[in-house]
């Protein structure tokens, strides 16, 4: 790759963030407040997503169990569904790929959880069924995704759509949502 397209792309980097500014910071405040509120009520936060957004969402759990900045603070109740390689492997392969989220929710999860589900598409069918049976079952559901939106989108109480279509700045977008979220709830005193 020539320096010039490392330039573009850095550039395109800066410029989706400045259209999530722009465009989603009232989202960004409604899906902090959301898990604010869910910690405060004695629930807990569930993460989701396939491929890198898996990675984001256990990025996300791993900083609210540890710490994001604060190494002073308790640990805060969150997990990233799906990384128990055992569960992963018995859900998908006895009941389907589809089931590997929203089976772990049927038991992990109760009405004043947060569900945030991840993805680039907004439409991964495992993640969007996910959503349903949280929605079904009293917990509270949030969506990162794309411009596109997608059925995952239209099953959360708040979406954040980072207004781009190219994965990779979407990806880069969803890790600065999950800091912004991290930070949040560090500096809110709930441990």
């Amino acid at each position: 790759m020539e320096r010039s397209e490392f330039e573009a792309r850095i550039r395109e980097s800066i410029a989706t963030k400045e259209r999530l500014l722009a465009q989603c910071l009232d989202e960004i405040e409604s899906l902090c407040r959301l898990a604010e509120t869910t910690l405060r009520g004695g629930g807990k936060l569930m993460f989701c997503g396939n491929g890198g957004s898996s990675c984001d969402a256990a990025h996300a759990a791993g900083e609210l169990v540890g710490w994001f900045e604060d190494k002073q603070r308790e640990g805060l109740p969150a997990l990233a569904l799906g990384h128990e390689v055992p569960s992963l492997t018995a859900i998908g392969n006895d009941a389907g790929y589809e089931q590997v989220f929203s089976r772990q929710l049927k038991a992990l999860g109760r009405p004043g959880d947060l569900l945030v589900g991840i993805s680039t598409s907004g439409g991964s069918r495992n993640v969007v069924a996910a959503m349903r049976v949280a929605r079904e079952a009293g917990i509270r559901t949030a969506a990162l995704a794309s411009e596109r939106g997608g059925a995952m989108v239209e099953l959360a109480d708040v979406a954040v759509r980072v207004p781009s279509s190219d994965t990779a700045r979407i990806q880069e977008s969803h890790l600065l949502v999950v800091h912004l979220l991290c930070g949040h709830l560090e500096g809110c005193s709930l441990a």
